[in-house]
């Protein structure tokens, strides 16, 4: 597919709009490959991933609950909040966790990082696009009440879950943008 096609078709999918089909071992490595070719300030690659798929899927998503009970224990809503997450874990193929490891040997300041992460996520969806996967980014607040599920450092963050599954990506209409000529002053 032609890049700029590429990029104007990359959408948020929700798990509920994906369809039946495995996504395969080597096609996520290839996403991951694609991943680690993201611009890093001084090849700091501070990304990692996680993929949950199966039985650590179900594990991932009690975990996630538990973690909505914890956060929301005297919210009404947290029950819909639970129930929603799981029904998000179960309707998806593989789920994604998306970390970060900051860099300590060379001083790179910590939103150069969190951009190289988003970087590397960037091309995972525009390769999940080519790939007919769908795919949704959430980065909920509960996620350092997490750390230990995770097995994290302390230097590490969990920067949310990207959700996939099969779709057809032919099947979404472009969304309409600002005008891109209102966003740029040229200077000559």
């Amino acid at each position: 597919m032609d890049i700029n096609k590429l990029i104007a078709s990359r959408r948020t999918v929700y798990p509920s709009q994906f369809k039946k089909g495995e996504i395969d071992k080597a096609t996520l490595d290839q996403l991951l490959e694609n991943a680690n070719m993201a611009p890093t300030h001084k090849m700091t690659q501070p990304w990692f991933f996680k993929i949950y798929k199966n039985k650590a899927k179900a594990r991932l998503g009690q975990a996630m609950a538990q973690a909505i009970e914890a956060q929301n224990s005297d919210d009404t809503r947290a029950d819909f909040k639970q129930k929603k997450t799981l029904e998000k874990c179960r309707l998806s193929n593989c789920i994604l966790g998306i970390f970060m490891k900051r860099s300590t040997a060379v001083s790179i300041p910590e939103w150069e990082e969190v951009a190289a992460v988003a970087m590397a996520v960037q091309n995972i969806w525009l390769s999940c696009v080519d790939q007919k996967i769908g795919c949704y980014w959430s980065s909920p607040q509960y996620t350092a009440q997490m750390h230990s599920f995770f097995d994290l450092n302390a230097d590490e963050r969990c920067l949310g879950f990207m959700y996939m599954g099969k779709f057809d990506h032919t099947t979404l209409a472009v969304k309409e943008r600002m005008d891109m000529a209102l966003k740029v002053e040229w200077l000559v």
